[in-house]
């Protein structure tokens, strides 16, 4: 992959550090990918290429977690040293960057035939190393929060719509996410339409969507292996 193919400038997590310095810096660090999907059938690992561009030697800690009912009221982020309780391996959890060196982060599922899907998010976080300088400022460190989705071994993404007074509640019935995108309201005449937000669903997730009852929505919905377009 080449180096503007790396340039994904996504911040998921940003972490200040204070330091004596002449002047505020900045780690440029660039992720191959941001949302990794572990498919049932194959070796299930993924690699994720990391970049340093800048000129500095970059320290990096790597995180990950089980995202346990994600996107529901209960969500919590389960975290643990040992990749058993995880069900996940990610290799290496600390790695040193020269300035313009890549490294490559292997993540693995160690779960097969699972009938649920599970969630995780893998944390690159910068580490500020010693600064010294005669003027106080600031260390600014960027990190990426990545998304691991381990399908299950049979999936089916089934998304619903109920409606109330003034909303759109869907709702995926499934056991694997699905993706929303490309959504519009129009008034009851199918006219004065008006682009709706994208949105990742979980399973067993729901979402409200603020709405008058006469509305009519349109989502492309991306399921593991194909589009659907729903109507509501």
């Amino acid at each position: 992959m080449g180096k503007h193919g790396l340039r994904r400038t996504l911040h998921a997590a940003m972490i200040v550090a204070s330091a004596a310095v002449a002047a505020p810096a900045s780690a440029e660090l660039a992720i191959s990918q941001m949302i990794i999907e572990l498919k049932p059938g194959s070796a299930r690992t993924a690699d994720v290429e990391i970049y340093n561009d800048s000129t500095e030697r970059t320290y990096l800690s790597i995180e990950p977690a089980e995202i346990k009912q994600p996107g529901t009221p209960r969500e919590e982020r389960f975290t643990s040293p040992d990749p058993a309780q995880l069900s996940l391996l990610v290799s290496p959890t600390r790695m040193v960057l020269e300035p313009k060196q890549r490294r490559t982060l292997r993540i693995a599922s160690l779960e097969q035939g699972s009938s649920r899907e599970r969630i995780y998010r893998v944390l690159v976080k910068p580490v500020a190393g010693d600064v010294t300088g005669a003027e106080s400022g600031l260390k600014l460190l960027v990190g990426y929060d990545l998304l691991v989705i381990a399908r299950p071994q049979t999936q089916s993404g089934r998304v619903s719509g109920s409606r109330s007074l003034d909303s759109l509640v869907l709702s995926n019935d499934g056991n694997t996410s699905v993706e929303l995108v490309d959504g519009k309201q129009c008034d009851a005449a199918g006219q004065d339409c008006r682009p709706l937000p994208p949105k990742r669903l979980y399973a067993g997730a729901s979402w409200a969507l603020p709405m008058k009852p006469t509305a009519k929505v349109e989502y492309q919905v991306r399921r593991p292996g194909g589009w659907d377009r729903l109507r509501f």
